[in-house]
């Protein structure tokens, strides 16, 4: 579905029955959905026989002036410059606002003359004059989604249809918006048989938010459907719609995909980490890749992305295979792909906000036992050789993504070693941390002539005080080092990097390193007594819609767009404003007590809203309040927090998806 942020509330209340099916905070539930029937695996249109790939101007414009043919053209032009076709983007696709808001007397639509003076077939003819595609976008209603009321297809579908086809459309996104009820397999099905009528192959994205389940019937209807609500440009939202597409894997194959919705990648509202995690997750599950940044104002570090070969032929591998769950806890997630020449992509996801070894094995993601394996790390391009255990010292919110097989030329690879670290990952300015690095030897050969290092920022102190060598490490040996390390007086608050790297031999003699980025966040506890907590710094934050607001509600789009926090018609001149997923973290230092809130929907929301309020304490939930909904008054929570080094505020959604999920925490204070 398009987002529009004035419509955007509204629109995604449809989503709440899929999700609570689907999602759970703490990880999977089991999906209520029937077992799917046999499809084929090689559709007769030969249509997306591996997900789509290619751009969408919405997430990046909206309906903003600058989407138009100039822009268009401008994508095509990079997507041969910078490499993106060589990769295998094709579709280069139009959104909402394309058209005028009324067709011409003949019953046509009519493309904006000011968007596009020279008309949709010159942009699909200049497309296609660069071996690409061109997408175009209605709805399955009488209008679309924005509110200016451009035209839908909602009885004009074959008229629609054959004026895509006489442009040279190749891609149709089909949205759900004013369908006046009309039984959505019927609406969808009509424009299947439309674009069938017109001849040309036309490849259709069903997008009606998963409200009616299609990929339980959408199989023969369309290529591609929609699973959940919109995406937004932030973690708890990417991370909400991951969690209720991974259990529908089953419907998943060649001429039929799960789409979890567009990337964000590039566009600000995460970090470069978070964004490899978006893109990794996505390839895992097979998932359409249509790029939603502006292209024309991306990074390197986008690009470097969006053209990582190794994790796009994990997407595109031809078995058309979505990736399943091997395992979940405490925010620590195996997912494993199975592919053509028989490996396995494995996705070592970390959803939580500090570093986790995350780990398991050639046989728990179903490869054949052998005496070893060969594993290739898609991000650094690098292969070894492992005994049978995949792991990783994970950053927060990152992925490790390897693809691992029973190869015969294993030993050929230096072994795999992982790198692993002990300790806090916090300090204060001015003091000295102990910390404890380790590196395994996870091959089945031996790793010889091992040396660490840890190199902090500059004027930092890093100090070992236990030895940095070994002779050698067998399978499953390690070297563990202590060290000291001192951030100086006066350094400001914040996270910094630090940096873990270990060298060493292969048995042939090839000298191999890994490397891991450690993450040290100096910080100070909260003053003596009563405060605030929306005075106060926190650590990290992630939301569903929008930021985490101080003082004031969630408005869902920019900072500071909420109003005043009100819950029970109650109004609070202090608290924290969020939107379910969400996550508030708190250095406490292990100087504080108690946690207390009034936590609540707040009352802009006048109705689906139900979200549930958590506190953590050093990941153990020390209370909760249950399922709260929008016609509750505030309840009061509170929390023994006694000795915890990091607090947590978690609002979840209730088990019914995100809509309306606007949780206030109101008068929320920490006692220390």
């Amino acid at each position: 579905m398009t987002r529009h942020p004035h419509t955007r509330t509204t629109r995604r209340k449809v989503i709440g029955a899929l999700a609570a099916a689907l999602l759970c905070t703490a990880g999977l539930a089991a999906p209520a959905v029937a077992a799917p029937k046999p499809t084929s695996p090689t559709p007769a249109d030969g249509l997306a026989l591996t997900p789509p790939m290619g751009f969408n101007n919405w997430n990046s414009t909206h309906c903003g002036a600058d989407f138009d043919e100039a822009m268009v053209k401008g994508i095509a032009d990079l997507f041969v410059a910078k490499g993106l076709k060589a990769a295998g983007y094709r579709y280069v696709n139009l959104d909402d606002c394309w058209a005028l808001p009324e067709r011409d007397a003949d019953g046509k639509l009519v493309p904006d003359p000011a968007r596009f003076p020279d008309g949709i077939k010159a942009v699909a003819d200049y497309v296609h004059g660069k071996g690409l595609k061109l997408g175009i976008y209605t709805s399955a209603g009488t209008k679309t989604c924005n509110e200016a009321g451009f035209p839908g297809g909602l009885g004009h579908e074959y008229s629609d249809a054959q004026q895509f086809a006489d442009w040279g459309v190749d891609y149709l996104k089909y949205d759900n918006c004013n369908n006046q009820g009309v039984d959505a397999r019927q609406r969808y099905t009509t424009m299947r048989d439309a674009l069938r009528a017109t001849g040309r192959p036309i490849v259709l994205s069903i997008c009606e938010w998963g409200e009616n389940k299609p990929w339980e019937w959408a199989a023969d209807v369309g290529q591609l459907w929609r699973t959940t609500g919109d995406i937004s440009d932030s973690w708890g939202s990417m991370v909400s719609i991951l969690k209720q597409n991974l259990p529908l894997a089953p419907y998943a194959g060649p001429g039929h995909w799960n789409d979890p919705d567009m990337l964000e990648v590039g566009n600000g509202g995460m970090t470069d980490t978070e964004y490899r995690s978006h893109f990794s997750m996505w390839s895992v599950m097979a998932a359409p890749l249509l790029i939603g940044t502006d292209l024309r104002k991306a990074s390197p570090a986008t690009f470097d992305i969006l053209d990582n070969k190794e994790v796009i032929a994990v997407d595109q591998d031809p078995l058309g295979k979505q990736g399943t769950v091997v395992s979940t806890e405490d925010g620590r997630w195996v997912v494993a792909k199975e592919m053509a020449d028989g490996s396995r992509a494995v996705a070592l996801f970390n959803e939580s906000g500090s570093p986790r070894r995350i780990a398991t094995s050639a046989g728990a993601v179903g490869l054949p036992k052998a005496p070893a394996y060969t594993l290739r790390d898609l991000w650094q391009h690098r292969s070894y050789n492992t005994a049978g255990t995949i792991s990783a010292l994970v950053p927060a919110h990152g992925t490790v993504l390897v693809r691992v097989a029973a190869d015969r030329h294993w030993a050929a690879n230096p072994p795999a070693v992982e790198l692993g670290l002990d300790g806090s990952p916090f300090t204060e300015p001015g003091s000295t941390s102990a910390l404890t690095t380790s590196v395994t030897d996870l091959g089945r050969t031996a790793a010889g002539k091992v040396s660490v290092s840890l190199t902090g920022p500059a004027g930092w102190t890093v100090r070992a005080t236990s030895p940095t060598k070994a002779p050698a490490l067998t399978t499953g040996r390690a070297l563990r080092t202590s060290w000291k390390v001192s951030a100086p007086e006066g350094t400001p608050r914040g996270a910094y990097d630090l940096t873990l790297k270990a060298s060493y031999r292969s048995p042939t003699g090839t000298r191999a390193e890994s490397a891991a980025t450690l993450t040290l966040t100096v910080a100070d506890p909260p003053p003596a007594g009563s405060s605030y907590l929306s005075d106060l710094p926190w650590l990290s934050t992630s939301n569903g819609w929008g930021p985490v607001e101080r003082d004031m509600s969630n408005g869902e789009t920019a900072a500071g767009d909420g109003h005043p926090i009100t819950v029970g018609g109650v109004v609070y001149a202090k608290g924290l404003g969020t939107h379910a997923q969400s996550e508030v973290d708190y250095y406490t230092g292990k100087a504080c007590e108690k946690v207390t809130a009034d936590v609540g929907v707040d009352d802009e929301e006048a109705a689906n809203g139900t979200v549930s309020f958590e506190v953590w304490a050093d990941g153990t939930k020390v209370a909760s309040t249950g399922v709260l909904t929008t016609d509750m008054a505030a309840q009061p929570l509170t929390a023994d927090v006694t000795g915890a080094e990091v607090v947590r505020l978690v609002v979840t959604d209730g088990g019914d998806g995100i809509t309306s999920d606007h949780g206030d925490w109101a008068n929320a204070r920490i006692t220390c």
